[in-house]
């Protein structure tokens, strides 16, 4: 009888990983590209002073959106890291520029590391400037708790995620997929306390 008693919650945490999995996966393939007032870029690690490939992929599929005149405005995120003598954000605004984006047309946060703080100090900043509609851009196994973790502070936001990623194979995407579904089951349950 307690074996049956253990067995039961387990079955259920296991349908919930599994299905907080699938939840992630299939939303990644969503790209809601509208006409909105800005993209907010997600930050990624920098480095020697520039964008690393996961980040980079972001900034071009942001610098697309803005080309194809989706967005007026970039929200470029990302704070400093110990090992950085710059901010995510403040390089990714100088490759950016470098790609053609105009310099008033891109607005900065310099203070997040993680994604909760990314929409919080992207939203203060959204409140200065009168935007209201934002494009996400991230990986596309980011894309779910992202957005979710947007949508909690109100926001209205369409997720676009990025068309190729530095996570393309196997090898690579199960530790992100394990990861993301760790935070997001995390974010979820934490939602009542917040």
């Amino acid at each position: 009888m307690s074996s049956k008693k253990f067995l039961i919650p387990l079955a259920v945490i296991i349908m919930l990983i599994i299905f907080a999995a699938i939840r992630i996966w299939t939303f990644g393939a969503q790209n809601e590209l509208v006409d909105a007032d800005a993209a907010i870029v997600l930050g990624a690690a920098v480095w020697d002073g520039q964008p690393s490939p996961v980040f980079e992929e972001r900034l071009n599929h942001a610098i697309w959106i803005y080309e194809n005149e989706y967005v007026d405005k970039l929200i470029l995120t990302g704070g400093k890291a110990e090992d950085t003598d710059r901010a995510e954000s403040q390089v990714a605004k100088d490759y950016a520029i470098k790609n053609q984006v105009q310099k008033d047309d891109i607005l900065i946060e310099t203070k997040s590391s993680i994604t909760e703080e990314n929409f919080k100090y992207a939203q203060e900043i959204a409140a200065e400037h009168e935007l209201e509609s934002f494009i996400v851009v991230s990986d596309p196994l980011h894309m779910r708790r992202a957005i979710t973790i947007a949508e909690t502070k109100g926001m209205d936001v369409y997720p676009s995620p990025t068309p190729g990623s530095a996570y393309e194979t196997l090898r690579s995407q199960v530790p992100f997929l394990i990861r993301e579904v760790i935070f997001y089951i995390g974010y979820i349950i934490s939602l009542p306390y917040r």
